[in-house]
């Protein structure tokens, strides 16, 4: 039986922690086939991104056009799209797109790498926003597409009616960078989830966006509700920063396969 299939937009990390790579282990992960479109190639490790080379627009549409018209989607998920030229391209193919789709508007990297053009900024407003069935931002993110800064909680759901107004279906506003027990924000304007997760004591963090979205994605593929599906991959991507581990001599990744690995090296 052919399993749901999801599409990530993204670029690669060389690191294997976070990007295309994260994406498509948490895809399989989470019982979804995962298929690529790269959109950028970043030489990156635990320490840091050292650079990054955006690939041709005409190279991502075709990647596009390949997979859409053979393969087809059950769901979409963009990651690092970093200039105005690559966001209009997969804006524009994406627009023709029925189904659910997941935008990470990603910013900056775990390290505090550049990984979006400041003048790319207005044309994920303008362009990519009012596509998303789910746009996930962190506070960082927030801020640069808003304006909004988050201090507390209680400003939170000021954040997710800023992004709304940007068009998309349902804003998820990660509230992971706040003191304290660690609380997402969800809402489509009218309805308002939390989910609150233990804080895990574990510095290696690396590639939780890009997971959570892949999670989410890979759960409305299956069918699940907006609310359901961001509770799910919320669950799994608490469980992967639980058991993050030491790779390199930076920030190490998140554990993609926590949930396969034998009991006595997860607990």
């Amino acid at each position: 039986m052919t399993p749901p299939r999801v599409l990530t937009i993204a670029g690669s990390d060389s690191g294997g922690g976070a990007g295309i790579q994260a994406d498509l282990k948490t895809m399989l992960a989470n019982g979804v086939h995962g298929m690529s479109v790269i959109a950028a190639v970043t030489a990156q490790n635990s320490l840091g991104v050292q650079g990054y080379w955006e690939l041709p627009p005409e190279a991502v549409k075709a990647q596009l056009d390949s997979v859409l018209g053979d393969i087809g989607v059950d769901a979409v998920k963009t990651g690092m799209l970093a200039s105005p030229v690559l966001v209009e391209t997969v804006a524009e193919v994406l627009a023709g797109v029925a189904a659910p789709i997941v935008i990470d508007p990603v910013g900056v990297s775990k390290h505090g790498d550049p990984l979006l053009e400041p003048a790319a900024v207005d044309v994920v407003r303008a362009r990519l926003l009012p596509l998303a069935t789910v746009v996930t931002p962190n506070l960082y993110e927030v801020e640069q597409l808003t304006g909004v800064k988050v201090e507390a909680e209680e400003q939170m759901m000021e954040a997710a009616e800023a992004v709304l107004a940007l068009g998309p279906k349902w804003a998820l506003i990660k509230g992971g960078h706040l003191p304290g027990e660690p609380v997402d924000l969800l809402t489509d304007g009218a309805t308002e989830y939390r989910y609150s997760a233990e804080r895990h004591d574990n510095d290696h963090t690396h590639g939780t966006g890009c997971t959570l979205a892949s999670a989410i994605a890979s759960h409305l593929a299956h069918g699940e509700d907006v609310p359901d599906a961001v509770r799910i991959a919320k669950d799994y991507v608490t469980g992967a920063i639980a058991h993050g581990f030491a790779l390199g001599a930076g920030i190490g990744p998140v554990d993609h396969a926590w949930q396969w690995r034998p009991l006595d090296v997860v607990q």
